[in-house]
């Protein structure tokens, strides 16, 4: 037999981690629910699927060390096993998820697989532990190991809204005639529903028989055919339960693709075995094509390439519109005119759908994010001593698939950090009024152009005192200044670097590292991160971001012959002001508009700009003020003309190129003008560095 060709390896193995990802995601989710109901049969039927999966997967890509282990874990998920070992099968079964993602990750990078020891050893403990509390014949030790082609027809069912049951009958072992026993079962079950899969599938294997085991479609009612079945005299007891899903079937699906690809089996007779006849396969086909057809999977950087592809588009349009601009003011009586506009009216429309329909592809729901902190919760509660609950809301909130990626380490830091700093222990909670279990909150919404996402804790709260004590100890603000700096100030000093409230190092959190790093991700997406907190009532964390960071509405202006411009979500509104009006409070520039007091910003005074503008010599009598907002911040920006709105396709800039972080990206108007677009959290954080002005906030 000969082997792959290596692209189409390398698409497989690529096609096997996708996968893999997703078993491992719900083994994490199946041992949670099994902590919480250790006898849970059915959960762990799902485990064990899933653990099935991915042995048959990882054996079809060579991965040899991960199918093993995968084997040995096969043990343990029976029912029997399950019902005796408690809580204990569910640490099994997480520890297995880290394990198994440890050598995927080892598999992806080339390197050897870690050793899963304790796995192992958990592993025989339970294997090896005494037999359950159950007695062994309480229940039918059934397997409903199906063909492939009967899962097929099970999921064929279930689409059709038809109810899909695994029964399990025993035959009573007084009874005398086994064969005719066989036969009354069958009728029975052939008389509420459809037998979609029988075994043994005849009588003539009837005669030591003592399980007969059955996939049943039916609208009835599952006590309705219990009632049925239990035959007197031949059916001693009964076992029922609903058949696996039809996504349990995709998975099982991509596992036999994997196989099968791999081996390079000559036929999909061959392989379902000699009982399966060759008018079985149009519907296997059928149910094949069904599943397929439901996802889609495409590489990201291709969805990224068409994106880059309608940027240029995009700034095309722009070009036109210029250029029939031109044609409009020199030929204003040509007839042709009126036949340009329209088809670049017709052609401005389809390519805003084309734009929206690719930023769409994009987007993905933020429970893709979410699912993973349930074991986050978990885990860093368990090592904390501490009971807490997690809530989730907000997961069909869609947001671009690569802020989402970028997200994910900033909010697994807050959610750590909620639980092991936030929410007080047990003994505390109760002395303080609260539940003794503390809840984490997670939300997302869409708000404007942006999507925000909280962390909230009902816990302690921060201590606005320990963080003004800890800022003067560790340097980051001087004495004099502390206590001028208002309350949302100081709480923004715990996104400095080194700055930590941690009384020791801890393998939780404690490193004094972390919350600079969640300002500085935000800073890249171009969002902002906003704290806000009540002593003894708990803490929220707000993340803002873009929902894409492809194209941006924007507000264009110029300073010094320089044209620049500034995300149209940030701006509050637009003003014009003497030198009159221009005021000087420590050393900087401030404003009274509306009885607040507004610090001015000339991009020409802050350092590193002058590497994108130049100095302006010349101060103007009336200048425009765009008033910036981000979250509760504001501060105006001197400018000495606008230009307009337009929609900017962003294009990053090299670093050789502009060396400030105070510019986030350009983009290329349709006359061939650069416009270099102002990093509006860069600016925000650049002032809070300065000399503190309580008037900022």
């Amino acid at each position: 037999m000969s082997g792959l060709p290596e692209d189409r390896n390398a698409e497989l193995r690529a096609l096997f981690f996708e996968s893999a990802n997703e078993l491992l995601q719900s083994l994490n989710e199946a041992g949670l629910d099994l902590e919480a109901n250790p006898s849970d049969e059915e959960v762990i039927r799902r485990v064990r699927r899933a653990v099935h999966t991915l042995k048959g997967d990882s054996a079809a890509c060579g991965f040899h060390k991960l199918s093993e282990l995968a084997h040995e874990l096969e043990e343990v998920l029976s029912p029997e096993i399950g019902q005796s070992s408690g809580s204990r099968l569910a640490d099994v079964v997480l520890m297995a998820a880290d394990n198994f993602g440890a050598m995927l990750s080892a598999y992806q990078r080339n390197a050897e697989p870690p050793p899963a020891d304790s796995l192992r050893t958990m592993i025989r403990g339970l294997i090896d532990a005494p037999a359950a509390t159950v007695p062994v014949d309480a229940r039918i030790a059934a397997h409903f190991q199906w063909t492939e082609y009967e899962q097929l027809m099970i999921s064929e069912a279930v689409h059709r809204g038809e109810t899909v049951y695994n029964v399990a009958l025993r035959v009573d072992p007084a009874s005398l005639m086994h064969a005719a026993a066989f036969q009354l079962i069958r009728n029975v079950l052939h008389s509420c529903g459809t037998v979609i899969a029988l075994r043994p599938e005849d009588s003539f294997a009837a005669e030591t028989l003592e399980i007969v085991e059955a996939a049943l479609a039916s609208h009835q009612t599952q006590e309705h055919i219990a009632q049925r079945c239990r035959i007197p005299a031949v059916v001693s007891d009964l076992r029922g339960e609903r058949a696996a899903t039809p996504e349990t079937v995709e998975h099982e699906l991509l596992g036999d693709l994997l196989q099968k690809q791999a081996a390079n089996a000559a036929s999909s007779a061959g392989e379902l075995g000699a009982s399966a006849s060759p008018q079985k396969s149009p519907a296997m086909a059928s149910a094949a094509a069904t599943v397929a057809e439901s996802i889609l999977r495409v590489d990201a950087s291709r969805i990224d390439a068409v994106m880059n592809l309608v940027g240029e588009l995009i700034i095309g349009k722009s070009m036109l519109h210029r250029s029939l601009a031109e044609f409009d003011q020199r030929h204003a009586r040509d007839p042709v005119r009126a036949k340009l506009s329209d088809a670049l009216a017709f052609q401005s429309r389809v390519l805003d759908e084309l734009h929206k329909c690719v930023l769409k592809i994009r987007m993905v729901p933020v429970e893709q994010l979410f699912r993973r902190f349930p074991r986050l919760v978990r885990d860093v509660a368990k090592q904390c001593g501490k009971d807490v609950a997690l809530e989730l809301s907000g997961q069909n909130t869609d947001l671009d698939k690569g802020i989402l990626d970028a997200l994910a380490e900033p909010l697994s830091h807050l959610v750590r950090n909620a639980v092991d700093h936030g929410v007080e222990d047990a003994e505390e909670r109760i002395a303080a009024g609260k539940p003794a279990r503390g809840t984490v909150y997670l939300n997302a919404y869409h708000q404007g152009t942006q999507v925000v996402i909280e962390v909230r804790d009902d816990g302690c709260g921060i201590d606005l005192a320990e963080i003004r004590k800890l800022a003067v100890e560790k340097g980051i603000v001087k004495a004099g200044e502390i206590q001028r700096l208002s309350d949302s100030e100081v709480l923004n000093l715990i996104f400095e670097p080194g700055f930590s409230t941690a009384a020791e190092v801890t393998e939780v959190s404690g490193r004094g590292v972390g919350m600079d790093v969640v300002r500085t991700v935000l800073d890249n997406l171009k969002g902002t991160v906003h704290v806000s907190s009540v002593k003894g009532r708990g803490t929220t964390m707000q993340l803002r971001v873009p929902l894409t960071l492809a194209s941006v509405q924007t507000l264009l202006f110029r300073v010094s012959g320089r044209l620049f411009a500034v995300p149209l979500s940030s701006v509050v509104e637009i003003t014009r002001i003497t030198d009159a009006d221009i005021h000087r409070v420590d050393q900087r520039e401030v404003l009274r508009l509306r009885e607040q007091i507004l610090t001015l910003v000339r991009l020409d005074s802050l350092s590193q700009i002058h590497a994108v503008a130049a100095q302006d010599t010349q101060k103007k009598k009336r200048n425009f003020v765009i008033v910036i907002g981000a979250a509760e911040k504001r501060f105006g920006l001197v400018v000495d003309s606008l230009v307009g709105e337009e929609e900017l396709v962003i294009k990053a800039l090299p670093e050789e190129i502009i060396s400030s972080d105070l510019v986030s990206g350009a983009s290329i108007l349709g006359d061939g003008t650069v416009v270099l677009i102002l990093n509006v959290p860069a600016v925000l954080s650049r002032l809070s560095r300065a000399t503190p002005l309580g008037a900022i906030a």
